[in-house]
């Protein structure tokens, strides 16, 4: 089992390390596997967030997919009592900051094809609405940047938190083989 775990955080460290080093000015990360299930959260949120209100149906897409791993992480801690598995939730968490990264970026400029199959506001772009709506629509490459290295430092830490839950883990079952 401690060698599947060894195996899972070198896969997800790889698989992390790669989706951070995509340009999220280009939205390079829509290409990717993740993209899709993070994809359904995100419009799952706009259903969930609607009887809010308009600007907060339109914030509860990035809501739905920032909500989603971590109400997995604090199930998987709390209520398992799996480090390892919240861990890895939190990687998640990481990875959808990293998804949204670009879709903040593009707001100022709209290049990104949205599903409706329209760019920009005429495809109903959530971030150009959201930033303009509190007057930091000119400071979108800059935040979109932001939540892209905030997205890069979480999945950096989930790998750390889960080699260090492994860690002790290894020796907990070293020490009992021992004594």
């Amino acid at each position: 089992m401690l060698w599947l775990r060894a195996a899972l955080i070198a896969a997800f460290a790889v698989w992390g390390i790669v989706l951070a080093f995509l340009d999220h000015r280009t939205g390079a990360l829509g290409s990717s596997v993740i993209h899709g299930p993070l994809l359904i959260f995100h419009e799952a949120g706009h259903f969930v967030f609607r009887l809010g209100g308009e600007w907060m149906m339109v914030l509860g897409g990035t809501l739905g997919q920032l909500i989603m791993p971590a109400l997995m992480m604090g199930a998987l801690l709390w209520k398992n009592r799996d480090p390892f598995g919240a861990a890895l939730a939190f990687w998640l968490f990481g990875v959808s900051l990293l998804d949204i990264a670009p879709y903040v970026y593009d707001a100022l400029d709209p290049q990104l094809m949205l599903l409706s199959g329209r760019i920009g506001e005429d495809g109903g772009h959530d971030w150009i609405y959201l930033l303009r709506s509190v007057g930091l629509l000119g400071r979108a490459h800059g935040l979109g940047a932001l939540v892209h290295a905030a997205g890069t430092l979480i999945v950096l830490t989930a790998i750390g938190w889960a080699a260090w839950v492994l860690k002790q883990e290894w020796a907990r079952h070293r020490g009992g083989a021992s004594g």
